[in-house]
Protein backbone atom coordinates (compact mmCIF):
# COMPACT_ATOMS: atom_id res chain seq x y z
CA UNK A 1 0.00 0.00 0.00
CA UNK A 2 1.58 3.40 -0.92
CA UNK A 3 1.25 6.64 1.05
CA UNK A 4 -0.69 9.21 -0.60
CA UNK A 5 0.44 12.69 0.48
CA UNK A 6 -2.75 15.37 0.33
CA UNK A 7 -1.96 18.89 -0.03
CA UNK A 8 -4.60 19.76 2.28
CA UNK A 9 -3.68 22.16 5.34
CA UNK A 10 -3.66 20.80 9.18
CA UNK A 11 -7.48 20.58 10.32
CA UNK A 12 -6.55 23.07 12.73
CA UNK A 13 -5.81 25.62 10.27
CA UNK A 14 -9.33 24.13 8.55
CA UNK A 15 -11.48 25.18 11.23
CA UNK A 16 -10.05 28.17 11.54
CA UNK A 17 -10.51 29.35 7.83
CA UNK A 18 -14.00 27.47 7.98
CA UNK A 19 -15.11 30.26 10.97
CA UNK A 20 -13.37 33.11 9.71
CA UNK A 21 -14.98 32.94 6.58
CA UNK A 22 -18.10 32.46 7.96
CA UNK A 23 -18.11 34.99 10.42
CA UNK A 24 -16.94 37.94 7.46
CA UNK A 25 -19.93 36.90 5.43
CA UNK A 26 -22.35 37.39 8.10
CA UNK A 27 -24.77 40.13 8.28
CA UNK A 28 -27.58 39.21 10.84
CA UNK A 29 -25.30 36.92 12.75
CA UNK A 30 -22.57 40.00 13.76
CA UNK A 31 -25.88 41.90 15.44
CA UNK A 32 -26.74 38.61 17.33
CA UNK A 33 -23.27 37.91 18.19
CA UNK A 34 -23.28 41.58 19.60
CA UNK A 35 -26.56 40.78 21.90
CA UNK A 36 -24.72 37.91 23.43
CA UNK A 37 -22.06 39.67 24.17
CA UNK A 38 -23.99 42.41 25.88
CA UNK A 39 -25.78 40.14 27.52
CA UNK A 40 -23.05 37.79 29.15
CA UNK A 41 -21.59 40.80 30.16
CA UNK A 42 -24.98 41.94 31.68
CA UNK A 43 -25.20 38.77 33.37
CA UNK A 44 -21.68 38.17 34.76
CA UNK A 45 -20.55 41.70 35.59
CA UNK A 46 -23.83 43.40 36.24
CA UNK A 47 -25.72 41.38 38.55
CA UNK A 48 -22.50 39.53 39.63
CA UNK A 49 -22.03 42.73 41.73
CA UNK A 50 -25.43 42.97 43.27
CA UNK A 51 -27.31 39.68 43.92
CA UNK A 52 -23.72 37.61 44.53
CA UNK A 53 -21.97 39.72 47.27
CA UNK A 54 -18.70 38.17 48.83
CA UNK A 55 -20.04 36.45 51.70
CA UNK A 56 -16.85 35.55 53.18
CA UNK A 57 -14.94 38.63 53.23
CA UNK A 58 -18.22 40.36 55.02
CA UNK A 59 -18.65 37.90 58.10
CA UNK A 60 -15.20 36.99 58.73
CA UNK A 61 -11.64 38.88 58.94
CA UNK A 62 -9.21 36.72 58.63
CA UNK A 63 -8.06 33.70 56.32
CA UNK A 64 -8.30 31.17 58.67
CA UNK A 65 -11.53 31.94 59.87
CA UNK A 66 -12.58 31.61 56.47
CA UNK A 67 -11.09 28.33 56.22
CA UNK A 68 -12.92 26.83 59.25
CA UNK A 69 -16.18 28.45 57.93
CA UNK A 70 -15.76 26.24 54.79
CA UNK A 71 -14.37 23.36 56.10
CA UNK A 72 -17.57 22.90 58.71
CA UNK A 73 -19.92 23.87 55.88
CA UNK A 74 -18.63 21.01 54.39
CA UNK A 75 -17.89 18.27 56.64
CA UNK A 76 -21.62 18.69 58.45
CA UNK A 77 -24.18 16.09 58.37
CA UNK A 78 -27.64 17.04 56.89
CA UNK A 79 -30.37 18.05 58.51
CA UNK A 80 -32.36 14.83 59.28
CA UNK A 81 -29.39 13.00 58.45
CA UNK A 82 -29.07 10.09 61.10
CA UNK A 83 -25.84 8.30 59.87
CA UNK A 84 -26.09 4.42 60.63
CA UNK A 85 -24.09 2.36 62.83
CA UNK A 86 -21.08 0.26 61.70
CA UNK A 87 -22.73 -3.16 60.77
CA UNK A 88 -26.13 -2.43 59.99
CA UNK A 89 -27.97 -2.07 57.33
CA UNK A 90 -28.83 1.34 56.17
Amino acid sequence: MIAQRTDRPWLTTRVYCFYRDGFRGMTIGRTLWKIIFIKLIIMFGVLKVFFFPNFLATQFTTDAQRADYVIDQLTRSAPGYVQPIKGEKP
